[in-house]
């Protein structure tokens, strides 16, 4: 499939509904996919979330009316797909930073964000080093913070970063009931407002059992860290990894950013496409201080 010229369809069938109310479904048949898999398509390449896209250009087109035309904001909330003033009001300060009535008297800045033109660039001539594998089922025992956005890009980054360093002790226990095992990054339950990043460690059926038994741990506050068991269902995955390092902190997020050459140049190429499944990365610590962490991406056949 060309994916581009499939999103480029897409978008121009939002912008040429965009003041009604727009199925996904139908948004997605433009793209020749299923509503699941052009979601998650759409944000690895375009870096926001469908909902992100749709909202964020009604938002900006309805500033541009209000500072430029003759509207009441009551018009404006409904026009643009907004159930009261109140909500309407809510989300166009988040956006442009200012409410809806300052737009309409002038002089204050307004942000834009302009209709997507998704252009072709010329493709492969990259060197990209994977496995395919078959895993098999997993639980992993951790805890889970919601992220807005879309998984990918540099808002993903701020969010993980701002997690795993304000939850060291959760994470320091599960190093230590895991024996000091491979750590998991796993992205589930995406939606088209955010999805689920869980910190994990796969556990032992004895370790889990006890995990909250008092006479095992000597202390009467693991209950109180969020745990949870994680079930990865089998699947097939492709596997990139970054290069060993002795760095504190491998780059991952150079491989996590090249999804969309992944999307568009290497599954077209091997005849796969995304699966609807959770995706994960694994960080190791090797001997000797040494570091790589893996991208493990469920794949199925077209």
């Amino acid at each position: 499939m060309d994916w581009i010229t499939g999103l480029q369809n897409a978008v121009d069938y939002i912008e040429d509904h965009l003041l009604e109310e727009i199925d996904y479904d139908e948004v997605a048949a433009q793209g020749f996919s299923s509503s699941y898999h052009f979601q998650r398509v759409f944000s690895i390449l375009c870096g926001f979330t469908l909902g992100e896209y749709i909202r964020n250009r009604r938002l900006s087109l309805a500033g541009s009316e209000l500072a430029s035309c003759d509207i009441k904001v009551i018009d404006a909330a409904m026009k643009y797909g907004y159930e009261s003033p109140d909500s309407f009001a809510r989300a166009f300060q988040k956006f442009h930073g200012i409410l809806p009535s300052q737009a309409r008297y002038g002089g204050s800045s307004l942000r834009s964000f302009s209709r997507l033109v998704l252009n072709i660039s010329m493709k492969g001539g990259r060197s990209m080093n994977y496995r395919i594998e078959e895993r098999n089922e997993m639980i992993l025992t951790g805890y889970r913070s919601h992220f807005t956005g879309a998984p990918y890009g540099k808002e993903r980054e701020k969010q993980e970063e701002q997690m795993f360093i304000s939850t060291r002790g959760k994470q320091w226990f599960l190093m230590g009931a895991s024996y000091g095992g491979d750590s998991y990054g796993v992205v589930t339950n995406l939606t088209d407002e955010g999805y689920d990043f869980c910190y994990c460690h796969e556990l032992r059926a004895w370790e889990r059992d006890h995990l909250y038994d008092h006479k095992v741990t000597g202390v009467d506050f693991v209950e109180t860290m969020g745990f949870e068991n994680i079930t990865v269902p089998k699947a097939t995955y492709v596997v990139f990894e970054t290069k060993v390092t002795t760095r504190p902190i491998p780059d991952y997020f150079e491989i996590l950013n090249q999804r969309p050459q992944i999307l568009t140049e290497w599954m077209p190429e091997m005849g796969f496409q995304l699966k609807q499944a959770p995706e994960f990365e694994v960080y190791h610590w090797l001997p000797r201080a040494e570091r790589m962490i893996q991208i493990w991406l469920p794949i199925e056949k077209i």
